[in-house]
């Protein structure tokens, strides 16, 4: 059985999850960190993360880590933590194709002894009924006798310096109760939380994946109560803040719900309970309404427009934001790009502006061109889709000067006050 000293660490996937957990590990011992990106292998040697969310400083303080596109290299590694993405396909299926494809590149230097631990948000059970398979096939090993497993599921909160990979307590297990404590103690080095370590793996899949279906249902909840609200003709705002007084009110708010997780990890769930003979009424039923954000939205807006007998048609309104939330240039499932198709379906012509993103990356994952900068006086319509903290400072009287003398502004976010816009959630 592999010892605590002898861990030769890999990570697989140096996105989001994967660089900031290489990097702690980095400045405890020595990791390779994996990816096949060779742009981004290229970029992190340099000392640069596009994505912000490891400083430069830190990553010189990782002195232990190495970075690699080469496969070959993990060969020298005996425990791999792999932290590929799991989206969904255009039918709203789980994709598990990355997370295959890192089970065969470590399947082919997987070594007797080695271990496996997985971050990546998958429904219970698949770490061991689709991955492990893949390297017993890959490797011609058999699991639990010549290799191991663990899962470890990610925490990560894009954007967000307050909680770090560090300071989020971590949830472990392993396929054995020895390897169980072997992955607990190793992520015990850098985890100063604390860890948490589950019955199996399986328990640990499935807390994971209720975490941020627990949310999603919050949030359908709140946004049906925005609608009703709004129907009514009351501030959903001002109603939260008075339910908040409450001590136990949780304090959700209406919104867009994209990004890696939130948006997708139920349908994770979802997938598995229907693949068992359940069909879940309650998640489905608040993905639906969750999915639907955008096109309520735009609905609002084209009302108010009509309203002020603006002419939709050939108008000109400007998005601010495109990423799935404030402060991050993550562009990953963000529902901003709903509003933006559906304002298209109106023939209105669309600017989208946001000083976070790479342009490059808008184009290539949503064919967006966002615009360099917001001009005064040019909008028929403002649509504050993102809270970034550029569009905070600017206050309202600054975001009224980017529409004409007549114009409709929508703060989603809750940005400014009721009686400075015109909509709002």
């Amino acid at each position: 059985m592999l010892q605590l000293q002898d861990v030769k660490l890999a990570v697989v996937g140096l996105g989001y999850v994967g660089l900031p957990l290489a990097v702690e590990f980095g400045k405890k011992r020595s990791v390779i960190g994996f990816d096949i990106n060779a742009r981004r292998i290229a970029e992190l040697k340099t000392g640069k993360d596009h994505t912000l969310e490891v400083e430069e400083s830190e990553l010189a303080e990782a002195s232990g880590l190495v970075f690699s596109h080469e496969a070959s290299q993990l060969g020298q590694a005996n425990v791999f933590i792999v932290t590929v993405p799991t989206p969904i396909d255009d039918y709203k299926q789980p994709d598990l194709t990355p997370l295959i494809r890192a089970s065969e590149t470590i399947g082919k230097v997987l070594k007797r002894g080695d271990i496996v631990i997985y971050e990546s948000t998958v429904y219970p059970g698949a770490t061991e009924e689709d991955c492990v398979p893949v390297l017993e096939r890959v490797s011609g090993l058999k699991f639990n006798v010549d290799f191991y497993a663990g899962y470890s599921p990610e925490r990560i909160n894009p954007g967000d310096k307050q909680h770090r990979v560090s300071t989020i307590k971590k949830v472990t297990s392993g396929s054995t109760p020895e390897v169980a404590d072997l992955v607990d103690a190793l992520y015990g080095e850098i985890i100063v939380a604390g860890t948490h370590k589950a019955p199996s793996i399986r328990v640990a899949e499935a807390a994971k994946v209720i975490e941020n279906t627990q949310r999603d249902v919050n949030i359908a909840l709140i946004n049906e109560l925005a609608l009703i609200f709004n129907k009514m003709g009351i501030d959903t705002q001002a109603v939260l803040e008075a339910a908040g007084t409450k001590w136990n009110f949780l304090p959700f708010r209406p919104g867009l719900v994209g990004g890696h997780c939130i948006g997708v990890d139920p349908y994770y769930l979802t997938h598995k309970a229907q693949a068992i003979g359940y069909h879940p009424e309650i998640i489905l039923a608040g993905r639906r309404l969750n999915d639907a954000m955008g096109s309520y939205v735009v609905s609002q807006l084209v009302k108010a427009m009509t309203k002020k007998r603006i002419q939709v048609q050939g108008s000109r309104v400007l998005v601010m934001g495109l990423t799935f939330k404030e402060n991050c240039p993550d562009l990953r499932n963000t529902r901003v790009v709903d509003i933006v198709r559906e304002l298209g379906e109106y023939n209105i012509e669309v600017d989208v502006y946001d000083p976070w993103v790479s342009a490059e990356e808008a184009v290539h994952e949503y064919g967006i061109t966002p615009v360099p900068s917001a001009v005064n006086g040019k909008y028929d319509a403002v649509i504050l889709a993102v809270a970034h903290h550029q569009f905070v400072d600017m206050g309202a009287q600054a975001i009224r000067a980017l529409g004409k003398p007549d114009h409709v502004l929508y703060d989603l976010k809750y940005v400014l006050s009721a009686d400075e816009a015109d909509l709002r959630l």
